[in-house]
């Protein structure tokens, strides 16, 4: 594996392994490496010829009073594990290198940024699509891996792509969880253990909605109230928002039918968490979608993604 800083040096070789007949999978991360970074190594390893990782923590995407500074970093652990998983570039750049100049011109995207995790963080998504517009600039033509935990991240990502005719095709793969059901983030690094055993309530809540539209459920304010109800009793967890919405459009919903995506965000402690689950339900039929397990390092298998 070879670590660049350099974003000609990044040009140079993804250019080349093109030109030889290469397709260049490309894994964009803020760093702190646990297993769905790594499920997503896994993917872009498992079908094209040259993986690229970025590690840079964006400064665009933090609020003042968000945690920029306090965000875990692991430059040395996640080399490790980068290489482990057979990753070729790891891109870690300066904060210099990325913005050499304090950017003035940013790349938005409406709509789909207006609701969830974009009412309480408004500036937070014309952060990350600028930084991704500008990764996907420096990587070229290319497959992207996103985890779908980041519901929102991957739908305004897409549209992104698709609205600006970028020589990227998105690949959306599985989230991952804990075997207690906690969805894998860096920010899980920020919980005591007391809030750690509490979080593990927005997976249970989920599991709760899931099993009453299994059960015929369709109405989207009754599967809401039994998702906020279950959260409701674990005290330690403050709910930002619990939302059901189109999966494709992150519309509000009345009824579940078709794609739907079911996503709630919480304070826990020192952590600002979310997770969501996607169901699908087209007459009598439920495909509910909660993510995987976290896979074991050693193991040659990774999740099946979804590409669009």
């Amino acid at each position: 594996m070879r670590t660049i800083e350099r974003v000609h040096d990044l040009r140079d070789l993804c250019d080349r392994a093109r030109a030889a007949g290469g397709r260049v999978g490309f894994v964009p991360t803020m760093g702190y490496f646990h297993a769905g970074h790594r499920s997503l190594m896994r993917a872009a390893r498992a079908d094209t010829d040259l993986v690229v990782v970025s590690l840079f923590v964006n400064p665009l995407q933090f609020a003042p009073n968000e945690d920029l500074a306090a965000y875990p970093r692991d430059r040395a652990g996640d080399a490790a594990a980068a290489e482990a998983e057979g990753v070729d570039i790891l891109f870690a750049p300066t904060t210099d290198e990325v913005y050499p100049r304090p950017p003035v011109t940013t790349v938005r995207v409406e709509g789909l940024t207006a609701g969830l995790c974009g009412r309480s963080r408004p500036t937070h998504f014309d952060g990350v699509t600028t930084v991704v517009a500008k990764l996907f600039s420096m990587v070229g033509p290319s497959r992207a891996y996103f985890g779908r935990k980041d519901a929102q991240q991957l739908a305004v990502v897409r549209r992104m792509a698709a609205d600006l005719d970028l020589p990227v095709e998105v690949v959306g793969c599985p989230l991952v969880r804990e075997p207690d059901g906690l969805a894998m983030s860096s920010r899980n690094a920020y919980l005591e253990p007391d809030d750690r055993r509490a979080a593990t309530v927005l997976s249970r809540a989920l599991e709760a909605a899931a099993a009453e539209i299994r059960a015929g459920a369709r109405d989207a304010d009754h599967v809401h109230r039994v998702l906020t109800g279950l959260i409701a009793t674990e005290p330690r967890v403050q709910i930002d928002y619990a939302e059901v919405v189109a999966a494709d459009d992150l519309t509000p919903v009345t009824e579940i039918t078709g794609d739907v995506l079911v996503a709630v965000a919480a304070h826990v402690g020192r952590a600002r968490l979310i997770d969501n689950m996607t169901v699908t339900v087209h007459d009598d039929q439920v495909v509910v979608d909660l993510g995987v397990v976290a896979p074991d390092p050693s193991a040659p298998e990774s999740p099946q993604p979804e590409v669009v």
